[in-house]
């Protein structure tokens, strides 16, 4: 069982597409998110794309969603698909898997 969380905490998986893999963008991801506060983990997808667990409040995961839509420099988003979760409060710190 989990401890009940404050009614504006969520949690969201993040499928990002495009030229995401090998120009800083699970990097630009950790930084954003720790710059935000919230929690979760970045990885590469064997396709191509970049999947992104994250949780924290609502505003603040709205405001990471509109930096991964631009991502870094070298990348070119093609598209960000998002599939809102509950959030378990489990995590902390935001961590790149490989």
């Amino acid at each position: 069982m989990t401890a009940p969380q404050p009614p504006d905490l969520v949690a969201a998986e993040i499928v990002v597409s495009g030229d995401v893999q090998g120009v800083g963008y699970r990097a630009f991801t950790q930084r954003a998110a720790k710059d935000l506060g919230l929690s979760g983990w970045v990885r590469n997808l064997y396709d191509g794309r970049v999947q992104v667990e994250v949780e924290g409040p609502r505003m603040k995961v709205e405001e990471l969603l509109a930096r991964l839509r631009r991502g870094p420099s070298l990348s070119a988003v093609t598209d960000v698909s998002v599939t809102w979760k509950t959030p378990t409060g489990s995590v902390q710190g935001f961590t790149i898997l490989l």
